[in-house]
């Protein structure tokens, strides 16, 4: 079910954990939490920490979606958007969205990995093969439903040995800095508001007055 945020757009454990001791009451296995941090549509930020405890004393599986925020990790002034990351079950984020990787492509982090392979495992004969476990390298039919996968990961590899980390650095603070340019061109201007304080390089803005006229722009 979806929990209902603050007016600061954040979800904080408090409001877990009513929902949680409310489903127990009514005999129901809480299993997972999906958190926001930088989500796509509004790039809400979850208070990661205080759900985590929640998720703890519970043992309910947190999940972060920083769909669009994620590339954001990567810049030291960003720092604070790891907060609380370290306790976290499984983390995803888009390369799409900010990274230059070419649609579609996301990246996703487990703290425990076995977890996700033991659910998923697909032991056939037709399957096996002479380097079964000997090698490092994960067998990534047991980390999804379907045997087969698209091969992302060349995309990715191709797009970080082209740029390297300073330059997909350079290309999200290029953006963060656009955003900020065009913010001040939003406050600027009496005919528009700003309905969300800018995050990253999203600015959402409408027009003062009726929807309508916004609907119409």
């Amino acid at each position: 079910k979806l929990l209902p945020a603050s007016e600061d757009l954040v979800l904080r454990g408090p409001a877990l954990k009513a929902a949680i001791e409310r489903d127990v009451a009514a005999g129901l296995i809480p299993v997972v939490c999906i958190a926001t941090l930088g989500t796509t549509g509004t790039c809400a930020y979850d208070e990661i920490d205080s759900l985590a405890s929640v998720c703890e004393d519970h043992q309910v599986w947190l999940h972060v979606d920083a769909a669009y925020a994620g590339a954001a990790l990567a810049l030291d002034e960003c720092a604070e958007l790891r907060k609380g990351l370290d306790r976290v079950d499984s983390l995803n984020f888009n390369l799409h969205k900010f990274m230059l990787v070419n649609f579609d492509c996301a990246a996703m982090w487990l703290r425990d990995a076995n977890k996700v392979v033991d659910s998923f495992n697909v032991d056939r004969i037709y399957l096996k093969h002479k380097y079964e476990g000997h090698t490092q390298i994960p067998d990534f039919r047991h980390w999804q439903i379907p045997l087969g996968r698209r091969f992302r990961a060349l995309k990715v590899w191709i797009t970080f040995r082209t740029l390297g980390a300073e330059g997909i650095r350079a290309h999200v603070r290029k953006h963060i800095d656009l955003a900020a340019q065009f913010e001040s061109l939003v406050k600027s201007d009496s005919r528009f508001e700003l309905i969300a304080p800018r995050a990253l390089g999203l600015v959402c803005f409408r027009v003062k007055g009726d929807y309508e006229i916004t609907s119409q722009l």
